[in-house]
C-alpha cells in the first residue's frame, strides 16, 4: 500500500511530497520530498498520525445538547447521566458506542480510551457473561474501524464512606477483589481471541469511588499485566475536601501512598491540583489527560497542563462526556483555556499539542507502536483539509492551521491499520453516521411509554 501526501507531519516539522508505504498493519517507508508514483493514493492537505481520545465515555454521547438546554452544576449533571446509564443494556450500548466511535473515526480520530464502569444489570446482577458490556464496547470498535483500549474501571462506592445506590449498582463488583476477577476474566478472553484492534487496562474511578483500603489492588493487577492504569483526579474541589476529611491527605498523595502513580498511568483532568500534587505527578512521570471542552461545559475550571508538563507529565487529550469530538478544538484550548488563565500567548506550540494529540495519546492507552508516522508503526494516517475557509491561505504554517483552525469537518480521508475507514469525509463502514447516532440516542432517551 502506498499513499503520497502533500504535506505530511513528521513529528519534528512538516515535510512536503511524502511517500508512505505500508505492509499489513505497518508502515514500512516514509520518504519525504519523492515524488508521487502513479498507484499511490494522493492525500491533498496535511496528513498527521491517527489521533487518540484517551479518555470517552461513550454513553455520555446521549447527553449532548439535552443537558445545555438548562443551568446546573456537575452533580446534577451526573444525575441526568445516571438516567441514561440506567436504560443501556449490551445491544443498546453496542450500537450507541458504534456510532460514536465513527463520529470519532470522522474526527480522525483512530484509537479510543474508553473509561467503562457500566458493567452489570440495572440492580447489580450480572449478566450471564459478567463482561457483557465490555464485549459490546470492543465489538462495537470493531464495527467503526478503530482500536480501543478498555479501561475496565473498579467503581466500588457512591463517595467516601458511603455505598452505592440506584443506578451506581451497576458499577460495582463490591470489592476490589471482585473486580481484578472479572478483568482479569476479561483481558484473557480478549487476547485469545485474536483482537487485533483491542487492548484491556484497568481504571480507579476516583478516590471518592475507591477505598483507600482498595486502591493497591487495582494498581497492583495493572503492574501485574503491564497494562495502562486511568483515574479521574482531583476534577471537582469538593473531591479534594472529602479525600482530606477522610484520609488527611490529596487524591494525589493518596494515590501516590498506594502505587497508583507512575509511567503507565495517566490523570484525568487532574484540574484543581496543589504545587505537592504537581511535583508528584510530575515525577513519576504520570501522564495526564485534558479535556478542555468537557472541563468548560462541566464549568470544572482550568488545570494546570503547563505546569504538569513542566514537572515532566505527558499531556495527552480525550472528548470525556462528548459534547464535541474534536481533538483540534481540544488541543487548542489547552493553549487558550491557558492565555486566558495567566492573560500571556504562547504557552504551547503547535508541534506540542499535536503530541498530545497523537503519540502521547497512545502510549497512554498501552499502544506505544501507533501515533508516529515512521517505519515500524501503525498505518494511521489522517488527512485534514488546508482548503477549506477555516484552513486557506495558511500556506507554511500547515500545523499551526491544523491545531489552531481546523475542526474534525476539515478530515477528509482516515487509515487506520493500513485500512480505509474514511474516504473523502465519508465513513466506509458505517454508510449514515448522523443517522445510526439518532437511532442509537433515540433508543436510551425517548419517555418511558404510559
Amino acid at each position: 500500500m502506498q499513499w503520497h501526501a502533500q504535506l505530511a507531519w513528521l513529528g519534528d516539522g512538516v515535510a512536503a511530497d511524502v511517500l508512505i508505504e505500508a505492509d499489513g498493519e505497518r508502515i514500512t517507508r516514509v520518504a519525504p520530498g519523492v515524488p508521487a508514483p502513479g498507484n499511490a493514493q494522493r492525500l491533498p492537505g496535511l496528513t498527521l498520525p491517527g489521533l487518540a481520545n484517551a479518555h470517552s465515555h461513550a454513553f455520555h454521547r446521549a447527553l449532548r445538547s439535552r443537558v445545555q438546554a438548562h443551568s446546573g452544576t456537575f452533580w446534577t449533571w451526573r444525575e441526568t447521566m445516571y438516567k441514561v446509564a440506567d436504560r443501556l443494556d449490551p445491544d443498546t450500548y453496542r450500537a450507541l458506542a458504534a456510532a460514536v466511535y465513527a463520529e470519532m473515526a470522522l474526527a480522525g480520530i483512530s484509537c479510543v480510551g474508553e473509561f467503562h464502569y457500566l458493567h452489570h444489570r440495572p440492580g447489580g446482577d450480572p449478566y450471564d457473561e459478567p463482561n457483557a458490556m465490555g464485549e459490546a464496547l470492543i465489538a462495537a470498535a470493531a464495527d467503526a474501524g478503530i482500536r480501543i483500549t478498555l479501561l475496565d474501571t473498579c467503581y466500588l462506592a457512591g463517595g467516601i464512606g458511603e455505598p452505592l445506590k440506584g443506578p451506581q449498582l451497576r458499577f460495582g463488583d463490591g470489592t476490589a477483589g471482585n473486580w481484578v476477577r472479572r478483568v482479569g476474566s476479561l483481558h484473557e478472553e480478549t487476547g485469545k481471541a485474536g483482537r487485533l484492534h483491542a487492548r484491556v487496562g484497568a481504571a480507579i474511578h476516583s478516590v471518592r469511588a475507591v477505598p483507600r483500603e482498595q486502591l493497591s489492588a487495582v494498581a497492583s493487577w495493572a503492574k501485574e499485566h503491564r497494562a495502562p492504569l486511568h483515574v479521574h483526579l482531583s476534577e471537582q474541589p469538593a473531591e479534594n475536601e472529602a479525600c482530606l476529611d477522610a484520609y488527611g491527605l490529596t487524591p494525589t498523595r493518596l494515590l501516590a501512598e498506594s502505587g497508583a502513580l507512575g509511567a503507565l498511568t495517566t490523570a484525568v483532568h487532574a484540574t484543581h491540583l496543589t504545587g505537592e500534587d504537581i511535583g508528584l505527578l510530575g515525577t513519576t512521570m504520570t501522564g495526564v489527560c485534558m479535556c478542555p471542552t468537557t472541563e468548560r461545559d462541566l464549568a470544572d475550571g482550568i488545570g494546570p497542563a503547563r505546569d504538569l508538563a513542566n514537572a515532566g507529565s505527558p499531556v495527552c487529550l480525550g472528548s470525556d462526556q462528548h459534547a464535541v469530538i474534536d481533538l483540534f478544538e481540544e488541543a487548542r484550548a489547552v493553549e487558550l483555556d491557558e492565555r486566558l488563565r495567566t492573560r500571556v500567548r504562547g504557552h504551547w506550540t503547535a508541534g506540542e499539542l499535536l503530541a498530545a494529540a497523537t503519540s502521547n495519546g497512545h502510549y497512554g492507552l498501552g499502544w506505544p507502536e501507533a501515533g508516529r508516522l515512521e517505519p515500524g508503526a501503525y498505518a494511521d494516517l489522517v488527512t485534514v483539509a488546508l482548503d477549506s475557509a477555516r484552513t486557506a491561505g495558511s500556506d507554511g504554517y500547515a500545523a499551526e492551521a491544523a491545531v489552531f483552525a481546523a475542526t474534525a469537518a476539515d478530515v477528509r480521508h482516515v487509515v487506520v491499520s493500513g485500512r480505509q475507514i474514511v474516504h473523502d469525509g465519508r465513513h466506509l463502514l458505517i454508510d449514515d453516521v448522523p443517522g445510526a447516532l439518532a437511532e442509537a440516542i433515540a433508543a436510551v432517551t425517548a419517555p418511558d411509554p404510559e
